[in-house]
């Protein structure tokens, strides 16, 4: 018998959309449930759950899911939305396979019941997520310990003081054995894809990918003076310079946490963004600091500080390339 050609990706993919519900063979779903914490991110959970359910239009009953409450029916989100969850029965979880807690920008810091519970089901080998500042709930549970992990930077500092053993990294995801974590939408959806890889294969995950592709571009902030849209890998990238502008990191960081070599990191900020990515950084960085001296009442020292420059002539210098002149004579719309 002939052995059969292998599509090409996008074929692959549009083959793949036809498959039938027996061809996920006789395994069972992959159970993932998400704990809604109040103001918890709206985008982060939605374009995760985009990823699951796409893998379901793939390969039938890849995965079930279900948003839950720790008080009540209805969750509110951080756009104000609320959204109806299923109240939280720790027996319930008994045949669950992974555990996302999703956190918010403004999710308050507390939910001590949440210890207990993720304490248990650490004991029990669950795998156990975070989304935004979700990881910071799990580090306080001490879940986190000897782990890697991705929280939102508002809550590096507090996550580092309250579970020291954890080892935080600026990515914008972390999948760490069984602890996943991302502190970002953008984040939330290589997350998934990484999980949906690791359980599924390749082909899978790049057939979600390319189907999910094309709304990218809806939880992307396109950089100053960038006109295109970005790709997935370079928003990655981007996200990791926004999310690390008080201290920097190298190309070959960026290559490292991000899984591209620094020619392929240089190649996609060549292409879609017509500039490198050391001049993007400091853009970045310029832009942060203007609307800081405009906004805030920071010194000049404590801008500069802020924005990852080592100096204030070094800063006033760059400062002034961009703008024409020094950051001292910015004007203070704030006061």
């Amino acid at each position: 018998m002939p052995t059969p050609r292998q599509f090409s990706k996008k074929t692959s993919t549009s083959n793949m959309l036809r498959l039938k519900s027996g061809d996920a063979g006789n395994q069972r779903p992959y159970r993932v449930d998400f704990v809604l914490l109040e103001h918890f991110s709206m985008a982060s959970f939605t374009v995760a759950m985009d990823v699951l359910v796409t893998a379901n239009l793939l390969r039938t009953d890849s995965f079930t899911s279900t948003p839950l409450s720790l008080a009540g029916d209805r969750v509110l989100s951080d756009l104000g939305l609320e959204l109806v969850a299923s109240p939280l029965a720790p027996r319930s979880l008994q045949d669950l396979d992974l555990l996302v807690i999703c956190g918010g920008l403004r999710t308050p810091l507390k939910y001590p019941d949440l210890d207990r519970l993720l304490g248990d089901c650490a004991s029990h080998g669950m795998t156990l997520g975070g989304l935004w500042n979700g990881a910071w709930f799990l580090g306080r549970a001490g879940v986190l310990d000897d782990y890697g992990c991705s929280v939102h930077p508002e809550q590096r500092a507090s996550l580092a003081e309250i579970s020291p053993q954890t080892r935080i990294t600026p990515a914008s995801f972390t999948l760490d054995r069984d602890r996943l974590s991302a502190a970002s939408p953008n984040g939330a959806m290589e997350l998934m894809l990484g999980l949906v890889r690791r359980l599924y294969g390749d082909a899978l995950a790049e057939g979600v990918e390319e189907i999910l592709s094309f709304s990218g571009a809806r939880y992307r902030q396109v950089g100053p003076g960038a006109k295109k849209s970005m790709s997935l890998h370079l928003r990655t990238i981007v996200e990791l310079m926004e999310n690390n502008l008080e201290e920097t990191l190298s190309l070959d960081q960026l290559a490292t946490y991000s899984g591209r070599s620094r020619r392929q990191i240089d190649r996609l900020f060549q292409a879609q963004l017509g500039t490198s990515p050391r001049r993007y950084y400091m853009e970045l960085r310029i832009t942060k600091s203007r609307r800081l001296l405009q906004y805030s009442d920071l010194s000049v020292m404590e801008v500069a500080v802020a924005c990852g420059f080592v100096s204030v002539s070094h800063f006033s210098k760059c400062y002034a390339a961009y703008f024409g002149y020094p950051p001292s004579r910015e004007q203070r719309l704030g006061e």
